[in-house]
């Protein structure tokens, strides 16, 4: 009787066995979606017989331009102000040059066009020019368009307009973007606080001038405001004037600002009033970028 209830034993955990092998091998044989893009992750599923899905990434938008001159990647907390201040550039001209329906939604690794549509940077030395397209030459009787004319007066010297048995006179060159007078910009000290910062190129990308709330913060020169707001983080109540193609201003830690993007303004008019917004005190950040690199304003400033 002990013998026969040990065979019933022995049986019993054998199918027991079998029944627990067969669901083992059910589960080794349900598809497996691998969202990955990891080699060695599809080269194991295919090892073990399973199915994998590989999921392409999808490269960012403008991926093709990464590296090239007049273009910008995206670095994470980066935003388009932010962009704009650093390449000299206004974020509204940024987003419509790249086409943003929101310019809010940007993504890290992203790479957007910083230069107008038709700009060349050098490569080597950044400065930006415009390739001017030369006019084929027609018939006497077709007369040049105004316009053509209208950058140069004629002199003595000129040349007449030419004929179909005359020899074209060579293409132009490429003129740089920036006004022969971009680097004579002369700049006012937006305050008349004492200085309580100086110039660090790596902590402090400007200068602090101390006052009082409410002290009026003045345009260092003629210009066209760019952005006028708090979105900028470390900035607070900001302004950021655009002077050339070469030149902008900004204006940190406002209590108040007084003018509005797209606005122009004078040398010496009043854009803001001083607070400390973003700031341990009342005090004016102010910076200078030639083109959106920070440059000691104290250089470009008048003695005091």
């Amino acid at each position: 009787m002990n013998r026969l209830r040990g065979l019933v034993g022995a049986m019993s955990v054998a199918v027991a066995g079998a029944m627990l092998a067969g669901c083992g091998t059910s589960l080794n044989k349900a598809p497996v979606e691998d969202r990955g893009t990891s080699a060695a992750g599809a080269s194991a599923a295919s090892s073990s017989g399973t199915s994998a899905v590989v999921m392409p990434v999808k490269p960012p938008p403008g991926a093709e331009n990464m590296g090239k001159p007049g273009f910008y990647t995206v670095k994470p907390g980066d935003t388009l102000i932010r962009i704009g201040l650093e390449t000299g550039q206004s974020w509204k001209d940024i987003a419509r040059w790249n086409n943003l329906d929101n310019p809010n939604l940007i993504e890290v690794g992203q790479v957007l066009r910083v230069v107008p549509p038709g700009a060349v940077v050098a490569a080597d030395t950044g400065v930006v020019t415009r390739p001017v397209v030369p006019q084929a030459v027609g018939p006497a009787s077709t007369p040049l368009p105004a316009a053509s004319t209208a950058s140069a007066p004629r002199t003595a010297s000129s040349a007449p307009a030419a004929t179909a048995a005359s020899v074209p006179a060579p293409a132009p060159t490429p003129v740089p973007a920036a006004a022969a007078g971009d680097d004579d910009t002369a700049f006012i000290w937006p305050a008349s606080g004492s200085l309580v910062g100086s110039f660090d190129e790596a902590r402090n990308k400007g200068l602090d001038i101390a006052g009082k709330a409410g002290d009026p913060v003045l345009a260092a020169a003629d210009g066209r405001v760019v952005y006028a707001g708090a979105g900028l983080r470390g900035y607070g109540n900001l302004v950021i004037l655009k002077h050339n193609n070469t030149y902008l201003t900004a204006y940190a830690h406002n209590q108040t600002l007084l003018v509005k993007e797209d606005q122009s303004v004078r040398k010496g008019q009043k854009i803001a009033e001083m607070g400390n917004t973003d700031a341990d005190r009342v005090k004016l950040h102010f910076e200078i970028r030639r083109n959106g690199k920070p440059v000691d304003p104290a250089r470009y400033l008048p003695a005091r």
